[in-house]
């Protein structure tokens, strides 16, 4: 990232007229330098390789499978560049494709629908997060997740109110107390107060460095092992 804030991103999608279409879309923000757009998962390592970006922005199907390369490269990535945040776009609205991202951990990555693409504020702000280290869960996804686990007796989510249950659902959307604030139009302590009762109900240990993140996972994990669909 330059010393004017600019993120150097690199993009992969296999359709040349999507790939431009986001090219064009996240340079006019003004915010993001497309050091480079590929159309494969190994045209992607490459990219990653020579120029050092900040962040990448890649579909979930590329060749030559079509089925999961985009998760494959943002593990490889993650691991040979952890400086280098990870945003995967998909069109299946489908945890077990989360789940498969956020497999081996979370940090730098992250998962979207490709109808948030239209959202550049949104988009520009899921590729600053996981720059950052963070993660970001399309919101589709934690509402689909929320409506199946909390139906369950045995899940966690069965000990949080509606208002906590939504309270996560903006947590996931990478927002800080302060957005779920806005989003919300709720007062600073009683964020923080929702904030901390879902971490106590989910058990999660106060040591976590991505507590708001682990606290999202926490229902994929939950009776969320499906295997990715073959599709």
């Amino acid at each position: 990232m330059d010393e004017a804030g600019t993120l150097r991103v690199v993009i992969a999608e296999d359709n040349y007229l999507v790939r431009e279409g986001v090219r064009r879309l996240l340079e006019d923000s003004g915010e993001v330098d497309v050091v480079a757009s590929v159309g494969n998962g190994t045209e992607l390592r490459d990219a990653v390789r020579r120029m050092s970006p900040d962040a990448v922005l890649t579909d979930i199907r590329m060749p030559p499978s079509h089925h999961m390369e985009g998760i494959e490269a943002a593990h490889d990535i993650r691991a040979s560049s952890p400086e280098t945040g990870v945003v995967v776009l998909s069109q299946h609205a489908d945890e077990s494709y989360a789940m498969a991202l956020f497999a081996d951990g979370s940090a730098g990555l992250g998962y979207l629908l490709k109808d948030r693409i239209g959202d550049l504020e949104d988009l520009v702000h899921a590729l600053r997060e996981v720059r950052a280290g963070g993660s970001v869960i399309d919101p589709q996804i934690v509402d689909t997740l929320v409506r199946r686990r909390s139906a369950a007796a045995s899940s966690p989510l069965a000990a949080l109110s509606p208002r906590e249950l939504e309270v996560l659902r903006e947590m996931a959307r990478g927002r800080t107390n302060a957005g779920i604030e806005q989003a919300l139009f709720l007062s600073s302590s009683t964020v923080e107060k929702h904030v901390n009762a879902i971490f106590t109900k989910l058990r999660l240990p106060e040591s976590g460095v991505h507590r708001r993140v682990a606290a999202v996972l926490a229902f994929l994990q939950d009776g969320g092992g499906a295997a990715a669909p073959s599709e």
